[in-house]
């Protein structure tokens, strides 16, 4: 609770204002349209290919991420560029990809240590597919 003078307002915990964040980000569009603008402003005309989403619901997805402030719009005569304010989020997908690579890489590690245990056991496996590993 926060109080200023005689009123007392409610303020969210940090966690669902975290967890509300991310929500916003958790569609895959509105990733998709942050890896676009991490080469700068683009028109919506530029995106709607970019993203493969029909340009109503590219539209919508325009709105949410304008309204919660990860981008910002600006119209030149009938376009609307879009642009990201904060470049923090590149760094955010940056880490997220880090995260998802690492976590890909020590799947594929304990795959292999299976597929080499079976081998030692002298069974093969039989209901997936070999690994494939780049050499």
């Amino acid at each position: 609770m926060a109080t200023t003078g005689n009123t007392t307002t409610m303020t969210a915990p940090i966690y669902q204002v975290k967890a509300e964040f991310f929500r916003t980000l958790g569609h895959p569009a509105r990733i998709r349209v942050l890896e676009i603008l991490q080469g700068g402003e683009r028109p919506v005309s530029e995106l709607i290919p970019e993203v493969g989403i029909e340009s109503s619901h590219l539209s919508q997805q325009l709105g949410v991420m304008r309204r919660a402030g990860i981008i910002q719009a600006r119209k030149v005569g009938s376009n609307v560029y879009y642009s990201v304010g904060d470049p923090k989020f590149f760094e955010l997908l940056d880490v997220a990809k880090r995260i998802i690579t690492s976590s890909l890489a020590e799947s594929q590690m304990l795959l292999e240590q299976m597929e080499a245990a079976e081998l030692q056991a002298g069974t093969t496996p039989k209901s997936r597919p070999p690994s494939r590993r780049k050499h």
